[in-house]
């Protein structure tokens, strides 16, 4: 295939797209003045719908985004199918009947994410076929690096897109958040994914970080402080509109605010010992108790919505204990649990403070004011206990998700039988973690971190890097 007959067809794919979501009609004959949606309950079609997008873009993208990291030769099949059944589920979507929608935001950003997906699969085409070696024309061989760049930061920001446009489809789907309940609405889904990305952050700092936070030369706590201060001048500054009169819980949320700003500066001030090392502290988990203790006393109009508060604030709260309690008394300040130099087992306690994390953040998100409506006038009876059951189950099955993803990754980047020698824990590393030696366990990590896809490199370039090690190995051997 020549470069103007793909970019041709890329150009057509790309129209093909934008011309059926202009063109399809979004019947709201029946919807009643003053509503989002239609009574109708939602038909077969737009059921598949939901559950085709949710397989791919909850599962097989970022299943293929792991295989891609470490340059498997299923990251290309993989990819592949996910795209030809979101393809599928984008054309569902347009065609299904029953419950009708008002303009919304799900549709619109529909089209923005496909044409993201276009891109993504195009440049792994144009990286796959490798026109820098069949073309006379050097500008392949210069956008190359370019492209591969492009490739690896839209495959890692899938994910979080899609978790994006999956919310926005339960919000849509149930004609939530418009008018006076949007700025709620923004509060509790920003806040409540705020708190699963970092459970996910500290799920992969615990099982595969290690080695990235030692070449920082900072301790976690710093990054965490750095996080929570930058949240907490948002929140001050935000929560209340300035100049007219406090309402509700402005006062609360402003003073939330503060709180995270003054803990952050002081957090980032302790994240390292005199001499510029690294060094642990306690301020970004004493942040979350105190977070958790000022939701779980947070006002409601209805005993449903205090209950799932309450039960969130608590297990806020259990987090931030359980993250003091790892610090001070699991590690001891340390970065590892492990005394032995396997430097690859983490405290069963360890887990305990991420899960903790997902389950707030899922609480939280499930807690707004139109969601605690909709169940209390359900006709059948909602309890907060059974709700709050299928909350955490969902949290289980979350961090299972994510577990299984980073044993995937570190099952290649790491064989169980290559040698690691460890020693000399909390030698003035990063959280005063175990170092890595023998300089192939780093080199194997950078290699994993670069996403590409297999063979994307060049023979020559291959060539090159054989030539490379051949002289190191000869000059080490002379010498």
């Amino acid at each position: 295939m020549s470069s103007t007959s793909f970019f041709r067809l890329a150009l057509v794919v790309g129209l093909a797209l934008v011309g059926k979501a202009a063109s399809h009609e979004h019947h709201d004959d029946k919807i009643p003045e003053g509503e989002a949606v239609s009574p109708d309950p939602i038909d077969t079609t737009l059921w598949i719908h939901i559950i085709v997008q949710i397989v791919a873009f909850g599962l097989i993208f970022p299943t293929g985004m792991v295989l891609g990291i470490v340059r498997s030769r299923w990251h290309v099949p993989l990819q592949t199918l996910g795209a030809v059944i979101a393809l599928l589920g984008y054309f569902l979507g347009h065609a299904h009947g029953g419950r009708q929608f008002a303009h919304n935001i799900h549709a619109s950003f529909a089209t923005i994410l496909m044409l993201l997906l276009l891109v993504q699969v195009l440049l792994g085409i144009y990286l796959k076929l490798h026109l820098e070696k069949k073309s006379q024309n050097t500008i392949h061989a210069r956008i190359r690096r370019y492209f591969v760049l492009a490739h690896g930061f839209i495959g890692k920001f899938m994910p979080v897109v899609s978790w994006v446009q999956m919310l926005f489809g339960g919000i849509t789907a149930l004609g939530f958040c418009r008018d006076d309940h949007l700025g709620q609405c923004l509060a509790h889904f920003i806040m409540g994914s705020a708190f699963i990305g970092y459970g996910i952050l500290l799920t992969i700092l615990l099982l595969v970080g290690q080695a990235w936070l030692q070449r920082t030369g900072r301790s976690q706590e710093f990054f965490d402080s750095l996080i929570i201060a930058a949240w907490g001048c948002v929140n001050t500054f935000t929560e209340h509109r300035w100049g007219g009169p406090w309402v509700k819980n402005d006062l609360q949320h402003t003073s939330m605010g503060i709180v995270w700003w003054c803990a952050g500066l002081l957090g980032l001030w302790l994240s390292r010992k005199r001499d510029g090392r690294p060094k642990r502290n306690l301020i970004p988990a004493i942040v979350i108790l105190i977070t958790g203790w000022a939701m779980s006393a947070h006002p409601q109009s209805l005993e449903l919505s205090t209950h799932v508060h309450m039960v969130f604030g608590y297990t806020l709260m259990a987090a931030g204990a359980a993250r003091i309690i790892e610090i001070a008394f699991v590690l001891r300040d340390r970065g590892s649990v492990d005394e032995e130099g396997k430097g690859d087992e983490a405290s069963s306690w360890q887990y305990l403070t991420p899960f903790l994390l997902y389950a707030s953040g899922l609480l939280f998100m499930g807690a707004t004011e139109e969601q605690m409506a909709l169940l209390s006038n359900a006709h059948i009876h909602v309890s907060h206990v059974s709700y709050i059951l299928i909350l955490y189950s969902i949290a289980f099955l979350l961090f299972l998700f994510v577990a299984m993803l980073l044993n995937l990754y570190a099952a290649h980047a790491w064989p169980t039988n290559q040698p690691v020698a460890m020693k000399n824990a909390g030698s003035g590393v990063a959280n005063g973690a175990i170092p890595l030696t023998n300089g192939h366990i780093d080199r194997r990590m950078r290699d994993a971190e670069e996403f590409e896809l297999e063979g994307l490199m060049s023979d020559d370039e291959d060539d090159n890097g054989v030539a490379n090690k051949d002289r190191r190995g000869g000059g080490g051997r002379q010498a």
